[in-house]
């Protein structure tokens, strides 16, 4: 009789445990699929709140017919091998059209193998960065292809999710729940600046160990003064946590792993994880998105791939006197000009460097139109700790132009 009571006790929390399980599962998954998907925008939608279309639409005709002759091509092309191609994604909402056609160009001007871009942005701004990439000339439009999007974030909290930090940052969230059919990308903020192709980058993602699957950069060098280490109230990545302007993703391993959490003795799948961080967390983040990274990679520090921090440059790096070894070492990668710096005089060699890549004229000699230029510029800066560092802004720089006059020429 005891024998059959204790097995009967034995069934019974069997059951209600993997009840539980089950019901933590179903719980977290309903959230996750209430889902306001992305439209692609090729031509904005018409309707409330979004322009519409130019009223010229020879661009658009030409992106038709070069999509035409792409497909027919590739067709033709059966047993010849794809040329590899690397994905890149921006966010761009209220005034950073501009900001973002800046990056685009960096990363254009200077990459090797061909991009794709993947550009988020609010339904007013479509038909001007459309306009925008379609105009510039046809041996530099033949280094990439495009895809225009709607902001989209799940139905709960969609406006929480769009305010969060800065506006739509945090749609790089849910890149992976987006973009399904695209297995890696490249996520980098509008604020940022290639000063070298954009495939060394990439090329990460062949370090990646068998558990990797994302690679940022640390917040800061030095943790007696880095902002994590001294005010977060919150778990975070290392010892100074994580920088995501610049972030390296696998998005099929993103898809498919469970994520430890500090919310649930159950691994959580990513589009489980999201809104449930948010709601635990979301009195005592500071940095929005960036902040719910460094939770998730606090508990899962297997999972992220730290590069130098010569590929995320920051004020943060050279504002009190110059801390990044890598860039000293090898000059700046990658400039992010976070703190709004390529837009007023508190940094001016940041603001510089920004100013020579956007008036940069396509197809003109990249030494004499851009890099002499910007030295001159620089010259100017020295009485700023980043300005004292100016050679380590053009280090890398001097090496990429000097492929852009042999590409400009085989292109045409």
């Amino acid at each position: 009789m005891r024998r059959y009571i204790r097995a009967l006790l034995l069934c019974t929390v069997f059951a209600v445990l993997s009840g539980l399980y089950v019901y933590s599962k179903v719980f977290y998954s309903d959230v996750s699929v209430r889902w306001n998907g992305a439209r692609r925008a090729f031509i904005p939608q018409r309707g409330t709140g979004a322009r519409p279309g130019p009223q010229k639409p020879h661009w658009y005709n030409r992106y038709i017919m070069r999509q035409s002759s792409q497909m027919e091509g590739a067709g033709n092309r059966v047993q010849s091998s794809p040329e590899p191609t690397m994905h890149l994604a921006v966010v761009a909402c209220g005034e950073r059209l501009e900001e973002t056609l800046t990056m685009i160009k960096s990363a254009v001007l200077f990459s090797i193998k061909r991009l794709y871009l993947h550009v988020f942005a609010e339904d007013q701004l479509h038909t001007s960065f459309m306009e925008a990439l379609e105009s510039w000339p046809d041996f530099l439009r033949l280094r990439f292809n495009y895809t225009v999007y709607s902001i989209s974030f799940p139905s709960e909290n969609a406006g929480e999710w769009k305010r969060l930090f800065k506006p739509c940052a945090s749609q790089r969230l849910f890149l992976p729940l987006i973009l399904k059919d695209i297995d890696s990308i490249v996520y980098v903020d509008s604020d940022i600046l290639f000063l070298q192709p954009v495939d060394g980058l990439w090329d990460f993602l062949s370090r990646f160990n068998p558990s990797q699957l994302a690679a940022m950069s640390p917040e800061h060098e030095e943790p007696r003064i880095a902002w994590y280490s001294r005010f977060a109230r919150h778990p975070f990545f290392g010892r100074t946590g994580i920088n995501s302007g610049v972030m390296l993703m696998n998005m099929t391993r993103m898809r498919s792993t469970f994520f430890k959490n500090d919310m649930t003795p159950v691994g959580l799948r990513w589009e489980e994880l999201l809104m449930p961080l948010l709601q635990k967390y979301k009195l005592n983040i500071t940095w929005g998105d960036q902040d719910l990274l460094n939770i998730i990679f606090h508990h899962n520090p297997d999972f992220l791939l730290e590069f130098p921090c010569k590929w995320n440059y920051r004020p943060d790096h050279c504002i009190y006197g110059s801390n990044c070894a890598s860039a000293e070492e090898d000059g700046i990668f990658i400039l992010h000009g976070n703190r709004g710096v390529y837009h007023d005089y508190k940094q001016p060699a940041f603001r510089g460097v920004y100013d020579a890549i956007k008036q940069y004229s396509f197809g003109s000699d990249p030494v004499t139109s851009l890099l002499d230029p910007l030295k001159e510029e620089l010259l100017k800066t020295t009485h700023t700790y980043c300005g004292k560092s100016h050679t380590l802004f053009t280090k890398r720089l001097a090496l990429s132009l000097a492929n852009i006059n042999r590409k400009t020429t085989h292109g045409r």
